[in-house]
């Protein structure tokens, strides 16, 4: 029982066909397949790998640290108690010089990073939308420009339930106007929304969306999952084109 290995787990959702290559890249990171679940437009992966015993004298090391941190942060407060009323006295008028103006310091107008990153803007991001969707370049984007706001024109691959909700919705999005056929760009992806979510605008709403639908999305960068190649955006408006 002492030699039994002790394994780790991770799960990994698929889409379009990427099963093949998300098995290779985690088996090459030393994680073993053992079961496969196929839906209808996406696969659950589930991998596990033996965990790596940690050394018994890094631990003690550890743990000989910790103790020789708390004895000095205790002999620490304990000098330092002594002077804690000797300062008391004088506190209020360090606080009244030291206490920040409430005039908030004005920011110049326009500021680059409140800028809308378009395919006319930035080129990074035009190419990234020609780009292969497990490519480093998404990777590369949403670290560099997580939380920012990218607009481009493109349309509904699918549309799923979210879990069990019936209004709840996991959106995946193709730059271009190819829909469910879209092979080319990022694999962009609106989590657990509902289609109010969307906040469509245009000419002529419709009362529904679906597969194929083409919009100009206007969204916040997210998350890129390396794992499963998915590009998580959040809506910020969709005008129906």
């Amino acid at each position: 029982m002492a030699d039994e290995i002790k394994y780790e787990y991770k799960t990994v959702q698929t889409v379009r066909g990427t099963g093949g290559l998300v098995i290779s890249k985690m088996q090459k990171d030393g994680w073993e397949l053992v079961e496969q679940a196929q839906g209808t437009f996406r696969s659950t992966l589930n991998f596990r790998r033996p965990k790596k015993p940690l050394p018994w004298l890094l631990i003690g090391t550890a743990a000989a640290v910790f103790v020789i941190l708390a004895i000095v942060i205790g002999v620490a407060s304990a000098l330092s108690g002594g002077g804690e009323k000797k300062d008391e006295s004088g506190k209020s008028m360090a606080s009244a010089v030291e206490k920040p103006s409430a005039t908030p310091t004005p920011t110049a107008a326009g500021s680059a990073a409140a800028e809308v990153i378009t395919t006319q803007n930035n080129p990074e991001f035009a190419a990234l939308l020609k780009a292969d969707y497990c490519d480093d370049a998404n990777l590369d984007f949403a670290t560099r420009h997580e939380g920012q706001t990218v607009a481009f024109n493109g349309s509904i691959v699918n549309m799923t339930h979210h879990g069990d909700y019936k209004t709840r919705y996991d959106f995946l999005l193709g730059a271009g106007d190819n829909g469910p056929n879209t092979a080319v760009g990022p694999a962009f992806k609106y989590e657990d929304v509902n289609v109010i979510d969307l906040k469509l605008t245009g000419k002529k709403i419709p009362a529904t969306v679906g597969a194929g639908d083409k919009f100009r999305f206007v969204a916040e960068v997210g998350e890129f999952n390396a794992d499963s190649c998915l590009f998580f955006l959040h809506p910020v408006s969709t005008e129906v084109r």
